[in-house]
Parts: structure tokens; C-alpha cells; sequence
């Protein structure tokens, strides 16, 4: 090792101890979660722009495993293992090594390996107040550290599954919708196929095929989807499950029989997405748009407001802070929530920490129902780089 990897990784080690001492001074217990992760569970949970990131290799017995590419997952199946009834609350905090593929022209402070010291917060019902828990830990926590001129981003995926839940259109749009609201031109032509076009999911698949599957009929649906696949009239594509294939088929079979949706229903919820500013300016906007289109989300309102309040309450100024309702940081899991803090060297896409509310996370990992839970990870690196420009 260099005296200059040395002394990097020194500096490193200094910062990371200073954010663990933050989270603990909180109540966060220190955990240490496993390099090593099942591949599988991150793969299902993570999103596509993740999944694509995360290295994975087989071990000699053949399991498929991965080399964790962030700690909150691994936090979580910590406190499965000492709760499986995930009845508790817990507060944990870490710092350790995660692994992303990068390419080579990314910046230098989004290395392949780097640390995240991170805090996570499980069980508390008052969901307002965990969110804004944890926002401070990590705003102190970076205060701490020694930087003090980050801009703090905000957005609500908990707003917009709200907007989805109370416009009128099918499950399977809603679903189409929300999964592809991390994908800004994905979603966008989305919605306009859906407004214009929305028979053609049905494009490139057997006729056949399409008219002897019942949208109504899921069983049935995947008995007649296996037998194509056992006559050799299909195969399976990549690595997608007879179900899968099912589901996507039967939503295929719907659109060739649906209406298209209201070009008011579609103006409704692009204009919302789009909707930006200070967070008082932007509740005041999200809600003269809701009750203008008359949509009932004044519960979802009503929490944002909430939130704001206990935020100026705690001392932050919110005028100061940025809110995106299209918002929704990488990683798929989040369900409410959700921020970064930005340094004015490093921009947005080098965010120092981020993090949010995924009450529906520890229930994929293996709980018995959705818990509610919220965190946050602050990237080591990023804060050393973003030190240096500091004034």
C-alpha cells in the first residue's frame, strides 16, 4: 500500500468512525451485516437499474450469490434473524464496503467498491416522525463529518401511489405505472401508449395464444400458457417464471379488449409528477391539482404536511429544501419518503447520502406482513470528495 492509499484510507476510516459515532449517539446499535448476500433476494428487490449493477457469482455448491451493492438489505435480514415475528422496533447502524458496477467515465466519487455508514429504523408506527429521525441523524451526521453546505432533496412515492390509487383506470395500469416511475421517458411514453395505444402490449404474441387466456382466469391462464410452451410453440424467455409469463400475457389479453385511458386522467397525472419547488409551494400545488381533477388523496396530503411541520419543528428550514413530486431515488423498494443531501461540488449525480421509507421491504425479505421502516445511507467517499471543494 502507497503512503497516499494509506493515508486515503486513514482519512476514510476517520470519517466513517465520526458518522457511526452520530448514528450511535441517536440510539443506533452498530451492526455488521455480511459482505456476502443471497443474490436472489437482492435481485427480486432492488430494481432493474440496481440489478443490472450488482455482482453475482455462483459458489461451488451452486448457490447464486452476490456481493451486497448497498447494507440496507442486509440490515434488514439482521433483524428478521432476531425477530422473526418483526414485532419490534430497532434502530441499527453500520459501516462497511458495498459493490456497484460503475463505468469508466464515472465520476471518482462513485468508485466500484466503496463504504456507506448507514442507520435504519424498523417497526415505529409513527411513520412522519421515523422519517424525519432519521433525515436529522443523517444531517447531523454529515454536519459532523465537517461538511456543512449540502442542499437536502425530497421527493413522495407515497403521493403518487395515492394519485394511482384514486384515478380511474385498471390494477394492471397502475402497476405498469408505478413500475415504471423511476424510468422518466419509460413512464412518459407509457402513458401516452396507454392514452392512445394501449392494445399494443398485445404486438409480437400468437393470437392463439392471447384468445384462449382469460384475463379473469389465472389458473387457467397458466395451464394454457404451459401447454404452448410444452408443444414447442413457445419457450421461456430469460429467466421468467411460467407465472410471470402468465401474468404478463393475461395483461396483454385485457388491453386488446380496453378503451383507452382518459386524456384528462393522463394530462392529470403528468402534471403532477411534474409539480417542483419548495415543499409548502408543492403540497399547495399537489393538492389545487387533486381537488381541481377531483381526486381524494387529502390522507397523503395530509401526511406530507405532517411531515413538513415536525421538520420545521426539529429546526430545518424548509424553504431551503428542494421537492420533486417525479422524485424517487434507484432503488425500487421505497415507498414513501424519500431524500438526498447534495454537495454543490459533486451535483446530483453524486449524492453524498440519500435514503427513504420502504415499508414493504422486510416482508420480501421474509416477514410475516409489511413493516413499517425508513433509512438512510451516507456514501464515505463522496463526503471526503466533496470536503475537498468545501469552502
Amino acid at each position: 500500500m502507497t503512503a497516499e492509499s494509506t493515508q486515503n484510507f486513514d482519512a476514510l476510516e476517520m470519517q466513517a468512525q465520526r458518522l457511526v459515532a452520530a448514528f450511535t449517539a441517536v440510539g443506533a446499535e452498530y451492526i455488521a451485516p455480511a459482505i456476502i448476500q443471497p443474490a436472489g433476494l437482492f435481485l427480486d428487490v432492488v430494481g432493474e437499474s440496481l440489478r443490472a449493477r450488482t455482482y453475482v457469482f455462483n459458489d461451488p455448491d451452486g448457490r447464486e450469490l452476490c456481493l451486497r451493492p448497498d447494507l440496507t438489505v442486509p440490515a434488514c435480514r439482521v433483524y428478521l434473524e432476531r425477530d422473526p415475528s418483526a414485532s419490534s422496533v430497532a434502530r441499527f447502524c453500520y459501516n462497511g464496503p458495498a459493490f456497484r458496477y460503475q463505468a469508466v467515465d464515472a465520476p471518482k466519487a462513485n468508485p466500484r467498491e466503496f463504504r456507506q455508514a448507514g442507520i435504519e429504523c424498523f417497526g415505529l408506527g409513527d411513520r412522519a416522525a421515523a422519517d424525519v429521525e432519521i433525515l436529522l441523524a443523517v444531517c447531523r451526521a454529515v454536519g459532523a463529518a465537517g461538511l456543512t453546505d449540502t442542499t437536502i432533496r425530497i421527493g413522495d412515492l407515497g403521493l403518487f401511489q395515492a394519485l394511482l390509487g384514486a384515478v380511474e383506470m385498471p390494477s394492471r395500469w397502475r402497476r405498469r405505472l408505478a413500475h415504471q416511475f423511476w424510468r422518466p421517458d419509460i413512464f412518459r411514453a407509457e402513458l401516452k401508449r396507454l392514452v392512445t395505444e394501449p392494445a399494443t402490449t398485445a404486438q409480437g404474441i400468437d393470437p392463439a395464444l392471447l384468445a384462449r387466456i382469460d384475463p379473469s382466469d389465472p389458473v387457467q391462464a397458466e395451464r394454457e400458457v404451459a401447454a404452448y410452451i410444452e408443444s414447442g410453440e413457445g419457450e421461456l424467455i430469460g429467466t421468467r417464471s411460467i407465472t410471470e409469463i402468465t401474468a404478463g400475457l393475461m395483461d396483454a389479453a385485457a388491453d386488446l379488449k380496453a378503451g383507452p385511458l382518459k386524456g384528462a386522467t393522463a394530462d392529470l397525472i403528468q402534471s403532477f409528477v411534474g409539480i417542483a419547488g419548495t415543499p409548502r409551494q408543492s403540497l399547495d400545488a399537489m393538492t389545487k391539482l387533486a381537488r381541481g381533477g377531483g381526486v381524494a388523496i387529502d390522507a397523503a396530503l395530509a401526511e406530507t404536511s405532517r411531515r413538513l411541520d415536525l421538520m420545521e419543528a426539529a429546526g430545518l428550514d424548509i424553504g431551503a429544501v428542494r421537492f420533486a413530486a417525479d422524485f424517487g431515488r434507484t432503488f425500487e423498494y421505497y415507498t414513501g419518503f424519500v431524500f438526498e443531501l447534495v454537495s454543490p461540488k459533486l451535483g446530483n449525480r453524486s449524492p453524498v447520502a440519500g435514503g427513504g421509507r420502504y415499508d414493504g421491504l422486510l416482508k420480501a425479505v421474509g416477514a410475516p406482513r409489511d413493516v413499517p421502516a425508513v433509512g438512510a445511507a451516507i456514501y464515505t467517499e463522496r463526503v471526503l470528495a466533496a470536503l475537498g471543494g468545501q469552502s
